[in-house]
């Protein structure tokens, strides 16, 4: 095969993923109904407690995008939103390497009079490129932390027939000894202090792949993220489900897992269902794709995928691409399954997308190119704006956070909360 015709290929991949990362999403339509905030019953609406602590926990996050950069430094300083934190101490940060399957964050300590926790922050990846990239990457077994190996009497948990992301476990597995170490020094020290997790893209998956061992541990932590992947299989999310008892409760805000969407981030989407990954429950789903949103944008979301919240986003994808003209028939020979696929978080080569010969079924040679000669209006990932829209525009570590996400409401409130 000459190489124009591999180069289609791979553009017609990459436009694959366009559609399914940059369609606006628009009210959706169940049931003959459009979703509105008229239309929204009084248990989906969000307190003001729960809205002014996801507020907060976004500039707690984007904090952990200096890390890496220009630092965190003690007591609590940086570029960015580190001085509106009165009472914060940093206690230490991690950078474990520059690729996606490596881990970077901070742990900090929040003392009287403000909120007593240990906060763990998760950041995500700088390169929206490798996010896209990694999230084909394979599934693993998972195997759950063995409670039953501290003498506790406590019965290992099992998690039957459970897959994770493989990136995402390494990049837990990478930063695990650090924050295990650090969190365990600060429970003995501060034992009436809340543990809290909070993370952002990549940082969310790895939150709750840390916050799951942290509730085996009995740690009893409380987790946040934000625009976090689809971490696992079915058999994961039933698990995640379990452990943090999601559902049990309709009070928002005594959910201990919060996983929070914004009506146009493709991410919370990927890796696909149909390469066996399901989000798991908790969701609360931002419906304004501007900022900065208000308490009535927030939804409270049922089950691991309500259609009134991120998930129904995937129908107005699916109508964009054949708007388009595009047979989303042809598309999932284009990209191989997980079960073909190697690691893809240590190489900067696009190699997940190969051809196949449609008469015969036969997968032909894998095509391989360098980032650097796809031309610059197919790098998709320079317009996942609202990828990075969770309250302000988090992941630039500048004073007073990214100048261009300031919106219309918290540019005003420099913190409405302590």
């Amino acid at each position: 095969m000459n190489s124009p015709s591999i180069f289609k290929i791979l553009l017609f991949g990459l436009a694959y993923v366009f559609w399914i990362c940059t369609a606006r999403v628009v009210p959706i339509n169940t049931g003959g109904e459009i979703f509105s905030r008229q239309s929204q019953s009084s248990n989906r609406l969000i307190s003001r407690e729960a809205f002014n602590s996801l507020e907060e926990l976004a500039r707690i996050v984007d904090v952990s995008y200096c890390v890496g950069g220009t630092g965190v430094q003690t007591p609590f300083e940086c570029l960015s939103h580190c001085s509106e934190f009165e009472g914060f101490e940093l206690i230490t940060t991690w950078h474990t390497g520059p690729f996606l399957s490596d881990s970077c964050g901070y742990v900090a300590l929040s003392h009287r009079p403000f909120a007593t926790r240990i906060i763990i922050a998760f950041r995500g990846t700088y390169s929206i490129a490798n996010t896209v990239i990694d999230l084909s990457a394979y599934p693993q077994g998972y195997v759950p932390y063995d409670a039953g190996g501290d003498g506790d009497g406590e019965e290992t948990p099992q998690c039957h027939n459970c897959t994770v992301h493989a990136g995402f476990m390494r990049s837990w597995e990478s930063a695990r000894p650090t924050v295990l170490h650090h969190v365990s020094a600060a429970r003995e020290r501060y034992p009436d202090y809340k543990v809290v997790l909070v993370g952002h893209s990549l940082g969310g998956a790895v939150a709750a792949l840390a916050g799951v061992e942290m509730q085996l541990r009995g740690w009893e932590p409380e987790v946040t993220t934000f625009g976090e992947p689809k971490v696992g299989n079915k058999g994961f999310s039933r698990f995640l489900n379990d452990v943090f008892d999601l559902g049990a409760s309709s009070d928002d805000y005594n959910w201990r897992f919060r996983r929070v969407t914004h009506v146009n981030d493709p991410v919370p989407l990927l890796p696909l269902e149909e390469w066996g990954y399901e989000p798991h429950a908790g969701e609360i789903f931002i419906s304004k794709p501007d900022l900065s949103p208000s308490i009535s944008d927030l939804v409270l979301c049922e089950g691991n995928s309500d259609a009134q919240c991120i998930s129904g986003a995937e129908e107005t994808t699916l109508h964009a691409i054949t708007s388009a003209g595009v047979s989303t028939g042809a598309l999932p020979s284009l990209v191989d399954s997980p079960q073909d696929q190697e690691p893809l978080s240590d190489q900067s080569r696009v190699d997940s997308v190969r051809d196949v010969d449609h008469d015969s079924g036969v997968r032909l040679s894998r095509v391989s190119a360098p980032w650097h000669l796809i031309p610059a209006k197919y790098r998709l990932w320079e317009l996942f704006i609202s990828h990075r829209d969770y309250f302000w525009r988090i992941g630039l570590c500048v004073p007073g956070g990214d100048p261009t996400g300031r919106g219309e409401y918290f540019a005003s409130v420099p913190s409405l909360v302590g």
